[in-house]
């Protein structure tokens, strides 16, 4: 029946003539129409010890479909230092998660004011969190623009868009990469110097938008460097996946670390420790994983023994785990006796489980000993100090990973996630390009020693990577000594271009 009334239908239009196609097509459905918010502050403050004026812009970039509809829309807060300089370097930051607002850099450590909380490992505790001006804020050498990807923060998809659309490590990339473009083109900044950078999976992010600005698409985005805080590229470094001996190894030297804090070990002040913790790790603690079953009696007693010193356990307990301790585990067991676990973003905060007998801890000390502080201020000073209007909540830690397609390159399902070439290509193709690492000591979502790992690889030129250590951990800015310390490191960093 369809195709009879298709064919007379095919015969009147030929019997019309062309002008019927032309009468009979129905008018396209109107675009909608969504202007973006955009709100700007004039202000001042003392960064780096230079007083100056900037505005401060936060405002919504409309990403639209190739017809026009739009499909999201990303917050950017920006910061800019008045009279402005189309010359002077711009830095483009974000979180990770996926999922992460950038609330965490932003109001933590580079942005024109901060949260207060504790410094020394304790709880943030009840409210007020004040908020402050932030004499560490990177502001007096480079101008800031913090962007929330699609799903963190402000920043949502619009209409009927699929979420796949955004919730990908590539599409992710894609959609910032468009971002920044369009900051580019809006403020005249082509001819800026240009920084990127993120924390967590924001490097991660970091290296998978490097490749859409100067390798893929327009190859447009000549970038001076990269900040990568708390490094993760190659997942395979710290997947704690049975089978997987690598994780054990890069996970070491944060053991011996935190195990030097709180006492349960001796040795040398830190640094030396884990230099001692690195060279057991990747020579005979690694040899002796790759022998599996076939590890022989004697050489096993002497690993036990050193794994012991190292990570502050018990030789028993050393045995019955087969040598190999996973993060989750030590957690638990090192504090065991004094009834306490350690933090997985930073190890130097304690807490206190439900009971004591269990294998893991009920909960991250570190995480929810600071997200109530930080949530707060967010919304105090978007909502408030910039007056942003929205009715939607702050996204500052939602979980999109189990919708991110973690898929690269083309790479099935199968395949573990590596975006360390990405930054290897884009080194090698730019001259001009460093890369600022900074670690944790406490760390344990991302051990410096798998960035270093990855960050060693064939590919990467050396002599254009540094590293950079704190005495805190994940967001070793909450530590005072350490934010400091990050700024002026990363103030360096940048005037040496």
């Amino acid at each position: 029946m369809k195709f009879l009334m298709f064919g007379a239908a095919a015969a009147a239009v030929l019997a019309a003539g062309v002008p019927a196609l032309a009468q009979d097509k129905k008018p396209d459905a109107p675009v909608e129409v969504r202007e973006p918010q955009v709100r700007t502050t004039r202000m001042s403050g003392t960064f780096g010890g230079q007083k100056m004026n900037y505005t401060a812009t936060i405002g919504e970039t409309i990403l639209k479909a190739e017809d026009g509809t739009p499909k999201a829309a990303v917050v950017t807060t920006a910061y800019v230092r008045e009279p402005r300089d189309p010359n002077r370097p711009v830095t483009f930051l974000f979180n990770g998660g996926p999922g992460s607002g950038s609330v965490w850099l932003q109001m933590g450590a580079f942005g024109p004011t901060r949260v207060v909380i504790p410094s020394d490992a304790r709880d943030d505790g009840a409210p007020p969190y004040p908020v402050v001006q932030n004499p560490d804020s990177i502001l007096d050498v480079t101008d800031l623009v913090f962007i929330d990807p699609p799903g963190t923060g402000f920043s949502h998809i619009l209409g009927k868009t699929e979420p796949k659309e955004f919730y990908g490590v590539t599409a992710d990339a894609k959609a910032v990469a468009e971002v920044i473009r369009r900051w580019l083109n809006d403020n005249g900044r082509w001819s800026s110097p240009k920084y990127l950078g993120g924390e967590s999976y924001g490097t991660t992010r970091t290296a998978a938008v490097v490749n859409q600005l100067e390798a893929s698409t327009y190859n447009d985005v000549g970038l001076n460097g990269l900040l990568l805080i708390s490094t993760v590229l190659d997942f395979a470094a710290g997947a704690d996946t049975p089978g997987n001996e690598l994780s054990y190894i890069t996970n070491l030297p944060s053991m011996a670390a935190t195990a030097l804090y709180h006492g349960k070990t001796q040795g040398p002040p830190t640094a030396q420790f884990v230099e001692e913790a690195r060279q057991f790790a990747i020579g005979p603690y690694a040899a002796a994983l790759l022998k599996g079953q076939k590890l022989p009696p004697e050489e096993r007693a002497s690993i036990r023994r050193q794994l012991a010193r190292f990570t502050g356990l018990s030789e028993t307990y050393l045995e019955q785990a087969d040598l190999r301790v996973t993060p989750g585990r030590f957690y638990k067991e090192l504090l065991r006796d004094r009834g306490l676990t350690v933090g997985r973003l930073d190890a130097r905060y304690t807490g206190k489980d439900y009971d004591n007998a269990g294998e893991e801890p009920d909960n991250d000390p570190s995480f929810y000993g600071i997200d109530a502080g930080y949530t707060a201020a967010v919304n105090q000073w978007q909502r408030g100090a910039l007056g942003f209007k929205t009715d939607r909540e702050y996204q500052s830690i939602g979980g999109l990973g189990a919708q991110w397609d973690w898929r690269i390159g083309g790479r099935d399902a199968n395949a573990y996630l590596n975006v360390t070439p990405y930054i290897g290509k884009a080194m090698r193709e730019n001259s001009g390009l460093r890369v600022f690492v900074a670690q944790g000591w406490y760390d344990f979502a991302t051990p410096f020693f798998a960035a270093e790992y990855a960050l060693t690889r064939t590919g990467i030129p050396q002599d254009r990577v540094e590293y950079h250590y704190y005495d805190a951990g994940h967001m070793m800015y909450v530590r005072d000594q350490d934010r400091v310390k990050l700024s002026r490191d990363i103030r360096d960093f940048i005037r040496r271009r």
